[in-house]
């Protein structure tokens, strides 16, 4: 975690999520792309490949079972594991070493060195949980997951957190990173992340209101000592760009420091550990 304080402990409210193994990461990766071939072909094909499931069992079973529904799914499973020739596990684990370790480099996700959410990857710790405001930083979002941090999404655009949700997959990083979509201002997961990453272009359209109300219950839930980064708000065709120095404001009482040496970076403000704040604290 980022502070060892028991205060800081204390202000969780869920259980933290037991580490994956590479097992359980093989078999989502196995899982995705069966149910990504489904997807893509016929449904006539696809009945094609229950019948080859059904003679193969029945030319294997001799009578010693009865042929059931669940077996039948599962024989389809693995003649499209077959046909797609999914590698084995070991040599998954093989090629899946060389692409996290990729992955855990800024730059493959277009992100600079100099980022300042870069720092926070190898501070956090497990039980740490990292909330992302805004899908216009998913790169950030996927960088942080790539470090086995558990990292929730939230946008008010549901186009926008599906394709979150479909680029973390590809990345085999579905199981790190959960992409929600909600109402800013108004409801927020009962979560209590040590670290919040927020993108202001995604609140360039909310009442100034609203925007405090969300950074204010964000506030709230974040851990004593946790931290925020609000990132630059960049360019944008569609809206007017939010400033970050327009939220600074509403960090009253916090340790807020600007970030000069990235061109993305807005400013980072960190909570005090005598703000021992609790989830229960926040109003309805």
């Amino acid at each position: 975690m980022l502070t060892s304080s028991a205060a800081h402990r204390q202000t969780a409210t869920r259980a933290p999520r037991p580490p994956r193994s590479q097992k359980q990461e093989y078999q989502e990766f196995i899982l995705q792309r069966i149910e990504e071939y489904k997807n893509a072909i016929p449904r006539g094909e696809l009945l094609e490949i229950g019948d080859e499931a059904v003679r193969e069992l029945q030319a294997s079973a001799q009578d010693q079972y009865l042929l059931t529904e669940v077996l039948l799914l599962e024989h389809v499973d693995r003649i499209i594991a077959r046909r797609l020739r999914l590698p084995s596990f070991p040599r998954w684990r093989q090629k899946h070493r060389a692409l996290r370790e990729a992955q855990r480099e800024p730059t493959h996700w277009g992100l600079d060195p100099a980022h300042p959410i870069v720092p926070w990857a190898s501070r956090l710790e497990a039980g740490d949980l990292v909330v992302v405001v805004g899908a216009a930083a998913l790169a950030e979002a996927l960088y942080l997951a790539a470090h086995d941090i558990e990292v929730f999404l939230v946008d008010q655009d549901l186009g926008a957190v599906e394709a979150a949700e479909g680029r973390a997959v590809n990345e085999q990083l579905g199981g790190a990173l959960q992409a929600l979509v909600i109402n800013f201002g108004s409801w927020f997961p009962d979560l209590s992340p040590s670290l919040v990453v927020l993108e202001p272009k995604s609140l360039a359209n909310l009442r100034a209101k609203d925007r405090a109300s969300l950074i204010a219950d964000l506030q709230v839930r974040t851990r004593s000592g946790g931290v925020h980064v609000v990132l630059s708000a960049g360019a944008s065709r569609q809206v007017i760009p939010l400033a970050p120095e327009a939220l600074q404001g509403l960090y009253s009482g916090w340790q807020v420091q600007g970030n000069r040496r990235s061109k993305r970076s807005g400013f980072t403000a960190t909570k005090p550990p005598r703000q021992a704040d609790t989830v229960s604290n926040v109003s309805e």
